[in-house]
C-alpha cells in the first residue's frame, strides 16, 4: 500500500506541474476543468459539472453517517510567471501565483485514495472543484448550483509561505479577512505646465488624498479594529508639459469585522471629498464589496486542529503567526451557508520559491505539501492511511 500511496502522489505532482504550464483566469477554466474530469473518470468516479467549469465529484453516496465536503480552487493570475521552474506558465501573462495548482493536485490525490477505500468511508464525501476564486465570486455560484446539497460540513485549505513547513493555523473565529477595493475620480482643470494657477490640479489634489487615506486607519479606527487600507494606482496620464483634467485613485482594504466595512467606507468618502475641496476640485468615490470574513465554525475548527495535530506533529499549530490573515478568500460563501473550518497550511522550507508571497511573480507552490494534505484530507474524510494499512497488515 506504501508503494501505492507514493505512486499516486508523484501522479499528482506530474498533475500539478502540467496545471501549472497551461494556467488559466477567473472563468476561464475550461481546460483545466476537462483535465480535472478527465482524472476523475479515469479514477472512476462519478461527477458533474457545477457552476460551468466548476466540478462537484462524491464518493460512499450511500453511507449514512456525516456528510463531508473537500474543495480545492481551480484558477490562476494576470501574472507573468519568473519563478524559472522547469514547468514555468506557458502562457504569457498568466500564472499559478497562488498555489491553486497545487491545491487541485492535492485534492485529485485524495480523490484517488478514498475510492480506494470507499467502502471504508463513514459518510459521503463531496469533491468540490471550484473556479473563480480570484475575485470571481466561484464558491457562491457552486452554491447556487448545489454544491452543498445534503452537505453537514466542508473543510478547505491554503498554502500559506510566512508559514513554516510542517505548522498551520486554524483557529476559532475568523482566519483569513473581508476585503472591498475602491476607485477614486478626481476631476480638475487642465493646462499648461507653465501656468499652474490657471488650472484646478488633479495630480496634486490626488497625491494629497492618497496621503490622507494612509493615515485614515491610524486616526478614524480603533487600534482592536484589525484593518488594512492600501492604494494601489494613480493614473493621471498626460505629456510632461500638460496638467491633465483627470486622475484616477485605485485600491483596496482589508476588514477582519464586518461591522468595520461600513465605517472604513465612510472614511474613504469623507477624506477623499474633503481634501478633493481643499484643492478645488471635484471628486467621485465608489466602493465595491467584495468578500466577507472567513470565519471558522468552533466544533469543525477544532476536529481540523486535532487533524492536523495528528499528521503534522502535536507542535505543529503555530503560534507566531497572527490572525485573521488579512489576505482574503471566497472560502466564506460555504462557511456562511453550513458548518465548517478553513486551515493555512505553511509552505516556507527554506526554498526561495517557497518563501515568496502568494500573487508573487516568483512564487511556486511546494510540492511537498501533496502529500501532506492529502492525509490530511483523508483523515478529515475517515479513510485510513498508508501506515495504518501497513500496520495492520503487519499485524495480521
Amino acid at each position: 500500500m506504501a508503494v501505492q500511496w507514493d505512486q499516486l502522489i508523484q501522479d499528482s505532482v506530474t498533475f500539478r506541474h502540467t496545471l501549472h504550464r497551461k494556467p488559466e483566469l477567473s472563468w476561464q477554466e475550461q481546460e483545466t476543468a476537462k483535465r480535472i474530469r478527465n482524472e476523475l473518470s479515469r479514477l472512476g468516479i462519478a461527477w458533474r459539472v457545477c457552476a460551468d467549469t466548476g466540478t462537484v465529484a462524491r464518493l460512499a453516496r450511500n453511507k449514512s453517517g456525516r456528510h463531508i465536503a473537500l474543495r480545492a480552487d481551480i484558477d490562476a493570475l494576470p501574472i507573468h510567471e519568473n519563478s524559472g521552474v522547469a514547468w514555468s506558465s506557458q502562457t504569457a501573462g498568466c500564472m499559478h501565483a497562488c498555489g491553486h495548482d497545487g491545491h487541485t493536485a492535492t485534492l485529485i490525490a485524495a480523490a484517488h485514495w478514498l475510492k480506494i477505500h470507499e467502502d471504508c468511508l463513514p459518510g459521503p464525501v463531496s469533491l468540490l472543484f471550484q473556479p473563480a476564486e480570484e475575485g470571481g465570486h466561484g464558491a457562491k455560484r457552486m452554491i447556487e448550483d448545489g454544491a452543498l446539497e445534503d452537505v453537514d460540513v466542508i473543510f478547505g485549505w491554503h498554502n500559506w509561505p510566512a508559514i513554516p513547513f510542517g505548522q498551520a493555523v486554524c483557529p476559532d473565529g475568523t482566519v483569513m479577512a473581508g476585503n472591498g477595493t475602491f476607485e477614486i475620480e478626481v476631476h480638475g482643470q487642465g493646462g499648461h505646465a507653465s501656468q499652474p494657477e490657471a488650472c484646478r490640479d488633479p495630480v496634486l489634489a490626488a497625491a494629497a488624498i492618497v496621503m490622507a487615506l494612509q493615515q485614515t486607519l491610524s486616526r478614524r479606527l480603533p487600534p482592536q479594529e484589525a484593518a488594512v487600507l492600501s492604494v494601489t494606482s494613480i493614473e493621471a496620464s498626460s505629456s510632461p508639459t500638460v496638467i491633465p483634467d483627470k486622475a484616477l485613485i485605485g485600491g483596496s482594504f482589508r476588514i477582519a469585522h464586518e461591522f468595520t466595512r461600513d465605517r472604513l467606507t465612510q472614511c474613504i468618502q469623507d477624506i477623499s471629498t474633503a481634501t478633493a475641496a481643499a484643492y478645488e476640485v471635484d471628486c467621485h468615490v465608489t466602493v465595491f464589496p467584495r468578500y466577507g470574513a472567513t470565519i471558522n465554525h468552533p466544533e469543525p475548527a477544532a476536529f481540523y486542529r486535532r487533524t492536523l495535530m495528528q499528521e503534522l506533529g502535536g507542535g505543529s499549530l503555530s503560534q507566531n503567526t497572527p490572525v485573521p490573515i488579512m489576505a482574503s478568500e471566497d472560502f466564506h460563501y460555504y462557511l456562511n451557508a453550513i458548518p465548517g473550518a478553513f486551515a493555512l497550511i505553511g509552505t516556507d522550507d527554506g526554498i526561495a520559491a517557497h518563501q515568496r508571497s502568494c500573487h508573487s511573480p516568483e512564487y511556486d507552490f511546494n510540492d511537498k505539501l501533496i502529500d501532506r494534505v492529502a492525509r490530511i484530507y483523508a483523515r478529515l474524510a475517515g479513510a485510513p492511511l498508508p501506515d495504518e494499512i501497513n500496520s495492520l497488515h503487519t499485524r495480521t
